[in-house]
């Protein structure tokens, strides 16, 4: 039996900077080559925030067009949820700006620290908050500032990673059968070291020497990582299509992370889901962490491919090591 949804999308938006830079720009600064990038990722281009932009001016920009796209407006919303794991400071929460921005004053306003996942957990959390009338309309941004936290000698992780933001507004469903079916989320902490920033909290605080050696930049161990990232992605998704009573079969697109279109290639293999039904902007975009989902939703939607009523799978897998997956009925 399919589930029943307590809440539904409203509304889709992201936003992108406009400095785009190709696998030909990164081969004058790191020793790489647009090939040996494209055939072990899928990526040729990502787009880098401009100087003066902080994450926060991203997620205001994704969330604004998500409200435009739901037809309402800041004084609709009863709460802000940011996933981000690169905010503007490392205090307070990225949410808290975003909300200063958008002229959202006195409504809640938080951050999940879930990196590529954030954006699944984001929708898992408001959707709760939705289905007991606590809230109902929740601003859910996934928004990455990736740019700015690479380490430039890492030559297999510092060319993976973009900017951007991807927003969409959660309001409680109408009982014609759209909305969010269901989720799943996970951690395993034992993989925790397998990506991570480990300078800078209270386990290491930041010294000069920690800086000179760039423990204050993302360190992955990629093996690691795309290994567990193909199990765990397959697991989940088979798990939020049986708690939504739907079978591969009956989906209709997938948005998965957009970390390696290799790792997506064998996902669609194991679901036994076709991959030219799987909405893909790794190549112009890279890798936004908790952004990837939300942008590459708005994409389809606005595009047309993503059609009112239809079913979509969306899945990611990030730092922790956590991962998830919901069924959406658009």
């Amino acid at each position: 039996m399919t589930a029943v949804p307590k809440s539904r999308i409203l509304g889709t938006g992201h936003y992108t900077p406009a400095r785009v830079v190709s696998n030909f720009d990164l081969e004058k600064v790191v020793d790489t080559s647009d090939a040996w990038i494209a055939e072990r990722t899928g990526i040729r281009r990502r787009h880098y925030a401009a100087d003066d932009e902080v994450t926060s001016d991203m997620a205001a920009a994704a969330g604004r067009q998500a409200l435009e796209a739901a037809g309402l407006n800041v004084a609709d919303l009863d709460m802000i949820i940011v996933g981000t794991i690169s905010g503007d400071t490392p205090m307070p929460a990225c949410a808290v700006h975003v909300q200063q921005k958008l002229g959202a004053d006195g409504i809640p306003a938080f951050d999940i620290s879930a990196a590529c996942a954030g954006f699944v957990y984001g929708i898992t959390i408001a959707d709760q908050f939705i289905a007991t009338g606590a809230a109902t309309c929740v601003l859910i941004i996934g928004v990455e500032l990736l740019s700015r936290l690479m380490n430039w000698q890492d030559r297999t992780t510092c060319v993976l990673f973009g900017d951007g933001a991807g927003a969409v507004v959660l309001g409680p469903a109408k009982g014609d059968g759209r909305g969010i079916l269901s989720t799943r989320i996970f951690t395993d902490g034992s993989l925790a070291g397998a990506l991570q920033i480990p300078g800078g909290g209270s386990n290491e605080p930041l010294t000069a020497e920690g800086l000179e050696r760039k423990r204050n930049k993302v360190h992955m161990s990629g093996s690691e990582v795309f290994k567990v990232a193909i199990k765990n992605l397959t697991s989940a998704s088979t798990l939020a299509l049986k708690a939504a009573g739907l079978t591969s079969k009956e989906l209709d697109w997938v948005v998965a992370h957009q970390a390696n279109l290799r790792i997506i290639t064998q996902v669609s293999d194991r679901l036994g889901f076709p991959l030219e039904k799987f909405i893909l902007n790794i190549e112009e975009y890279g890798n936004t962490s908790s952004a990837s989902i939300p942008i590459a939703l708005d994409e389809g939607v606005r595009d047309g491919r993503i059609q009112p009523g239809q079913s979509v799978l969306l899945c990611a897998l990030g730092a922790g090591i956590s991962w998830g997956a919901a069924i959406v009925r658009m």
